[in-house]
Parts: C-alpha cells; structure tokens; sequence
C-alpha cells in the first residue's frame, strides 16, 4: 500500500482517535445491555473472527520468539483484558463526557511510566502536561452527580477509567519493544486472541445468566460496531496515517478522541454538558497538544 498524501493521512489520524472516542461512548448503552465480562468476551470473539487473515503466520515471517510470546501475553492483560473490564465497568458507573477527558490523560501518563520504567527524559512540556491531566480529573469531582449514592458510583467509575489508562499506558510501552519487528495488526490480532483466551472463562460464566435471544438487532449491531472498531478499523487508520506523518505530530490527533467522546455523550446519550466539563475538557486537551507539538529530545 502507498503511502496517503499529507492531507489524507491527517484525516485518518483524526478519523481514528474519533471513532475511538466514539465506540468509547458508545460501550456505554452496550454495558446497560449486558454484563461485562459477556460483553468483552463478545467483542474479542468477533475481533477475532474479522481478524483471521492477520492471525496466521505469513510466508517468510520468522517464528514468534519466546520473548515476543511473553511480551503478547503482558500486552494482552494489560491492554485488552484489563483495561476492557476496568473501562466497560467505569462507563456504566458514569458519563461518557468524563470518560473523554479521563483518556485523554493517556498521553501524559504514558510519558510519566515511560520516565519511572524506561528513564525517559520528562521534559518541563510533560510535567505541564501532566498537572494540566490531573487538573482536568479534579475539575470532574465538581460535575458529579448531587445525591450521594451516585456520587460514589461516579466516583468509583472515574477511577476504574483511570485505572483503564494505566492499563493502556502499560501496553504502549510494552508495544515499543514488538513494533520494529511485526506488523502493526498482526501485533493487534494476536494481542486480542490472547485476550479472547483471558476472557473467555468469565464471558462463559456469564453466558448463562443472559438469554442472548432476547438482545434487540441495535444491541448486536452496535455490539458489532464496537468490535470492529477497536480491534481493526481505528488501528488501521492510524497505522495508515502514520505511514505520511511522524509520530510526534501525529499525537496531536488523539486529542480528537474527548472531542469524539464528548460529542457521543451529550448528543447521542443525551448527558449534560457544563462549564465545568468544558473546563476540564480544555485542559485534558491542553495536556495532549503540549506532549504531541514537543520536540524529540536531542541525542548526542
């Protein structure tokens, strides 16, 4: 495949951290329709079945070394099973509007692990990022819900989702150490087959408390839409993108994703949009235009 002019690459980049943004919110109607561990039990399986072609070894690639097993196997906990159960749990304890600006917190804590794991240099950019991510978390303590029971609920919901961040943050290091040697979606596929693996006995147990029959057409299609989205359509598109853009300039798409997030929440789920989730909205996305516009450190 060439590679896309300037101009598509920039609308694949955007396209990607949107349609994120977008299966982010929209895991929250799917949460009220099932149970968690049945729901990302689900999508890996129908992951899993799009992703055939990427799942099989291809003529002239090497075999999977010991080490890459390891590294697919953490990639997956992390990445896939955690971070699946600690978001789907998280959206349906609170709003997608705060599960936008909590993501989007994803860039600087990337950043933070990189420099407490990796001794990455953190520059005075991801230090301001980083208080700008935490300011935009305090700020939707303040949009919570009045009555005290779905405070708590909120409460516990912000923090599974950042608690999903971490997990996310955790498998982008991780994937660090594999991207010079695989492909992006074979990377991807064999990651989401391990969590099929991971989940499997959970969305099992759960399968017999749900009469499946019941489940309206929209619940299946959206269930579809989310599958497809996360395992394969928004890895493509970035992957794609990044083939005319450098990876530093591409992060300043992600801040499409609370964007996307947002939009879902108030227009299509109806939730409320105040000040305050402006406020913190402004300085998530504040956050990742810093680390994405920053320079690469200079070697010497």
């Amino acid at each position: 495949m060439s590679a896309p002019s300037r101009a598509t690459a920039y609308l694949l980049l955007a396209g990607s951290m949107a349609l994120v943004g977008t299966y982010v919110a929209l895991s929250k109607p799917l949460t009220a329709a099932l149970p968690v561990f049945l729901l990302a039990f689900l999508r890996f399986a129908i992951a899993a079945v799009a992703m055939l072609p990427w799942s099989r070894r291809h003529p002239g690639e090497t075999k999977l070394t010991a080490t890459e097993h390891r590294l697919f196997f953490v990639m997956s906990f992390f990445g896939n099973f955690l971070f699946s159960v600690c978001m789907l749990y998280g959206i349906s304890m609170t709003t997608a509007t705060a599960a936008g600006v909590i993501l989007a917190t994803l860039p600087a804590v990337v950043a933070l692990l990189s420099w407490l794991l990796l001794r990455e240099h953190l520059t005075r950019r991801v230090v301001v990022a980083v208080i700008l991510a935490v300011g935009g978390i305090a700020l939707l303590q303040l949009a919570r819900p009045t009555d005290a029971s779905s405070r708590g609920a909120a409460w516990l919901g912000n923090l599974l989702l950042f608690g999903a961040v971490l997990c996310e943050a955790t498998y982008v290091i991780v994937a660090k150490r594999l991207a010079a040697t695989r492909a992006p979606l074979r990377v991807s596929a064999l990651v989401n087959l391990w969590g099929l693996v991971l989940i499997t006995p959970f969305g099992l147990w759960q399968l017999g408390k749900v009469d499946l029959l019941a489940v309206t057409g929209a619940i299946w299609l959206l269930l579809v839409f989310y599958s497809l989205a996360a395992s394969l359509f928004a890895v493509w598109m970035w992957v794609a993108g990044l083939k005319s853009v450098p990876a530093n300039q591409a992060g300043v798409f992600t801040v499409a994703l609370p964007i996307a997030a947002t939009a879902v929440g108030t227009l299509a789920l109806g939730e409320s949009f105040t000040a305050v989730h402006a406020l913190a909205l402004a300085l998530a996305s504040a956050g990742v235009v810093l680390i994405a516009t920053s320079r690469p450190p200079v070697t010497k």
